[in-house]
């Protein structure tokens, strides 16, 4: 296992434990390494000092702060934005194209849904005339 110190395309930063160093490449080149504050994908690993085998009295080096809450104006607007989407609508999942054009198609009632789809799905819903778009957040399920 390899501790790895991180930092978002929003300046976030946080730690994570990889397996390996190719782990961590794969899982970022793919976009799976989501940041823990912004949820941002856009995800590098920040400088940090090698560890070194400490002997004798030395002081363990103090834990970084943990996380709070949103401070920036963005953040904020970030994470009212998904409490009221999370509290007035059903999250679907990978379930939100077909449910999503089920709807529009009069197929099932109408209800406020939000959930997962590729970009190539979004766009047909898009061009088919079905109202969707992209949140700027990772749904509360999806998050560690």
């Amino acid at each position: 296992m390899i501790q790895y110190s991180l930092k978002c395309s929003n300046d976030h930063q946080f730690d994570s434990w990889f397996q390996s160093a190719s782990a961590f490449d794969k899982l970022a080149g793919a976009g799976m390494v989501e940041c823990s504050v912004c949820g941002s994908s856009k995800v590098e690993k920040a400088i940090m000092s090698p560890r070194l085998n400490q002997t004798g009295n030395t002081p363990a080096p103090k834990p970084q702060a943990q996380l709070s809450e949103p401070s920036g104006d963005y953040e904020q607007a970030v994470a009212k934005l998904k409490s009221e989407v999370e509290k007035n609508s059903d999250y679907v999942g990978n379930d939100f194209v077909r449910q999503a054009r089920a709807m529009h198609d009069g197929e099932q009632p109408q209800r406020a849904i939000h959930g997962e789809a590729r970009g190539d799905e979004a766009r047909k819903l898009l061009e088919d005339g079905v109202p969707v778009m992209p949140l700027p957040f990772t749904p509360t399920r999806k998050t560690n």
